[in-house]
This record gives structure tokens, C-alpha cells and sequence, in this order.
């Protein structure tokens, strides 16, 4: 058991980690710079952030956890995907953060209440929590990348991104950045 806690806190000490580097890439842009796409490419830095709102949610609540969400994913099937990257014109950094931190925390709790081998709830979904959780770390370290490459590209800084010593974990899955 102590194995399983001790497994569970790193998972979530990565992932929470890989969160926050993607959340910081937006500290102190305006809407209309997070909206911009500096490269060939679609993707904006609020783009990436919205799309791993939309995707925390699938994966915990909906894959793993078996919550439906009537008239949505996967109900209406997966569409372009590259539709989970677009943003409306309500869509501001403030709003699309506080969404992924909402969905952030649901996870967490579903996480929470979990074995690490609890089976995904969706038909179909052979995996278990301790792979959604590690296809979250990776996908969501992924999407930190590319936001690194964007906001060097915006405006020049080149973040460190977050290192063990600009956290202060206070428990697993509470995590406080220190202010740069």
C-alpha cells in the first residue's frame, strides 16, 4: 500500500507539474497575444490551454470515470479533433484557465478516490488509472513544448519553465508557484 501512495504522489507531483509549466506560458500576455499563431501552424497558447481543458475532461471523467455528458463526446463521436483547439469569442485567458483549473480539480478528485489500477469505466477503454495518468503526464508535457516554442515566438522570453524549486508542494496534487 505505502508502495501505491508513494506511486500515486509522484504521478500526481508530474502531472501537476507539466500543468502549471502550461498554465505559466500565459503569465503576462493580454487575450489577443494568447489568441495569437506565430507559427505555421493553427495553435495558439490559449488554444493548447483550452484543448487540455477539453481532454482532462474526457479522459478522467468521461473515459475513466464512465460520467456522461448528454449531446457530447463521445456520444456525438470525435468530429475534428482540431476543433478542441478553437476558441470562441468569449474565450479570454482568464476564463480558459479558470476552466482548466476547474477541470484540473475534478480529475484530482477522481484520482483521489481511485486504485491505481481502477479499469477506465468507458466501453471499449482498456486501460487504467495509472495509464490515463501517465498519458496525461505525456501529453500534457507535449503541449507544454510546443507552448514553449509559441511564447519564445510571441514575444522572446524564454521560460525555464517550473523546476522543483519554483514549487512548494504543500500535499500530492497542491501544488503553489512561487512567484519569478
Amino acid at each position: 500500500m505505502a508502495d501505491d501512495e508513494a506511486e500515486r504522489a509522484r504521478l500526481n507531483e508530474f502531472l501537476e507539474l507539466q500543468r502549471e509549466s502550461l498554465i505559466a506560458k500565459l503569465q503576462g500576455l493580454d487575450d489577443d497575444q494568447a489568441r495569437l499563431t506565430p507559427t505555421v501552424s493553427d495553435l495558439s497558447l490559449l488554444g493548447l490551454v483550452k484543448h487540455s481543458s477539453i481532454w482532462e475532461r474526457r479522459w478522467f471523467q468521461v473515459i475513466l470515470a464512465g460520467q456522461d455528458f448528454t449531446g457530447q463526446w463521445p456520444e456525438v463521436g470525435f468530429g475534428d479533433n482540431a476543433a478542441t483547439f478553437d476558441l470562441a469569442l468569449e474565450d479570454t485567458v482568464e476564463s480558459v484557465v479558470a476552466e482548466y483549473r476547474a477541470q484540473i480539480a475534478i480529475s484530482n478528485e477522481i484520482m483521489a478516490g481511485l486504485a491505481l489500477d481502477a479499469p477506465c469505466a468507458l466501453r471499449g477503454a482498456d486501460e487504467d488509472l495509472r495509464w490515463v495518468a501517465l498519458h496525461m503526464i505525456e501529453e500534457t508535457a507535449r503541449h507544454a513544448g510546443h507552448a514553449d516554442i509559441l511564447r519564445e515566438t510571441i514575444d522572446g522570453s524564454q521560460g525555464r519553465g517550473l523546476t522543483p524549486s519554483d514549487r512548494i508542494v504543500t500535499s500530492p496534487g497542491d501544488v503553489t508557484i512561487r512567484p519569478q
